[in-house]
């Protein structure tokens, strides 16, 4: 099979970046061509936000770039995963127009909200989910705290609507979990087209022994994560252990503060991979307190393959992803004191560690494996082949008769006529 991705990298490496090299690595491994279209988000800041957001309903040369490559290569297949804000979705029209089916990969909900995390002011919002013009995104200043810039984001969510891009122009979406699957739906994109496709992790490392005497953070240091709640919490419940924080962002600072006044928490920087493996196999739980949805945090799978509960707030993916006191420890969202009792309890001896960790374990070989997503992969990918050549089919057997097919992948197949 011949798979094009297409993908706007990240200013700063993260989670969507590691998903699609992921992907491509697999597929690759198992013997299909992959070739990649890479848009940059580099340089992207200030005004240049701005500019890009402007941009970002259509772009000409992008539309050109993948219809040269299509046109060459001939894809069995196109797969999207980030197309803001230099891709746009030009790129979804110009596969379709070449008659080659779309899947796009939801990682976040820029296609509903302008910040694309369903998030204000520390709380989830969905205000703006549902509507043609996500009007409380631009009173908001949602999209970089900037009036301009958000306006601009919420013009490329509204020309979409209104182009109804996403009825007409994709095959097949993969959300991350039933509950994004959901507010997908909610938000008007075709349910019977929205196939939950989970995150995987590609290196099995196996289990850990979880023998440290510390609990374990690794991401992004910010508000939404959830990290003055987590530092405020372990101030709160003077656990015997240690906190181990690594990563980088905004937050930096703050970590480190808690840090000097306090030596059971360690500021560990950012981290190699295979470091962040050996701390999290090592670790007596992986702490998740993040305030947002989430898409499907890979750190969570990480540590379910190294056997590692996870300790996370009941919300969004979080909620989905863990089985309380089973596979980790769900808490309220901002209830710092259940999550101080938490923190202290999983360094007591009559804390169910190893039955815990089997479990964790257990949840990562049924659900995340690089096996399973490669299966779920190419099932879908066929399918969206198949519906497209059968589409195509129809309309060319009807063509000299003036009959309508109103089968939603009909409306795709009129559009790349």
């Amino acid at each position: 099979m011949r798979i094009l991705t297409i993908h706007t990298k990240y200013l700063h490496r993260g989670g969507e970046d590691e998903v699609h090299a992921a992907e491509e690595q697999l597929l690759q491994s198992r013997g299909h061509e992959v070739r990649s279209l890479i848009f940059d988000n580099a340089g992207i800041s200030g005004f240049g936000a701005v500019c890009a957001g402007v941009s970002s309903s259509w772009s000409q040369a992008s539309y050109r770039r993948v219809a040269n490559e299509i046109a060459s290569w001939r894809p069995d297949i196109v797969n999207v995963h980030n197309f803001f804000p230099l891709a746009t979705p030009a790129v979804h029209y110009a596969a379709a127009r070449a008659g080659v089916p779309v899947v796009q990969t939801l990682h976040n909900f820029r296609t509903l909200c302008p910040n694309g995390m369903l998030f204000r002011d520390g709380s989830p919002c969905e205000k703006c989910v549902g509507k043609i013009v996500p009007w409380p995104g631009i009173a908001h200043a949602c999209y970089r705290e900037s009036f301009p810039a958000s306006a601009a984001v919420a013009a490329m969510i509204a020309v979409q609507n209104m182009r109804k891009t996403w009825q007409t122009q994709v095959t097949l979406f993969f959300a991350l979990t039933e509950f994004a699957r959901q507010k997908f739906i909610q938000g008007g994109f075709p349910a019977e087209r929205v196939l939950v496709k989970p995150n995987f992790v590609p290196a099995d490392l196996g289990p850990g022994p979880g023998d440290g005497d510390f609990v374990f953070y690794a991401g992004r240091l910010s508000e939404e994560k959830g990290i003055p709640l987590l530092l405020n919490a372990w101030r709160a419940a003077q656990p015997r252990g240690r906190l181990l924080l690594a990563g980088d962002g905004p937050l930096v600072p703050l970590v480190q503060e808690h840090g000097v006044a306090d030596n059971s928490i360690q500021y560990l920087g950012r981290l190699l991979l295979a470091e962040v493996y050996d701390y999290m196999g090592r670790a007596r739980a992986l702490a998740f307190p993040s305030m947002w949805y989430e898409g499907m945090p890979r750190v969570i799978i990480e540590a379910f393959s190294r056997g590692t509960p996870v300790i996370a707030n009941r919300s969004g993916s979080m909620a989905e992803m863990i089985r309380n006191h089973e596979t980790g420890w769900l808490v309220e969202r901002g209830d710092w004191a259940a999550l101080a009792g938490l923190l202290s309890r999983v360094f007591t001896e009559e804390f169910p560690h190893g039955r815990i960790r089997r479990q964790a374990r257990a949840e990562f070989e049924k659900h995340y494996t690089a096996d399973r997503q490669y299966d779920f992969l190419t099932r879908a990918y066929r399918r969206a082949i198949e519906t497209t050549s059968s589409a195509t089919a129809r309309i060319a057997h009807c063509a000299d008769r003036p009959v309508v097919i109103a089968a939603p992948s009909a409306a795709v197949a009129r559009n790349r006529a």
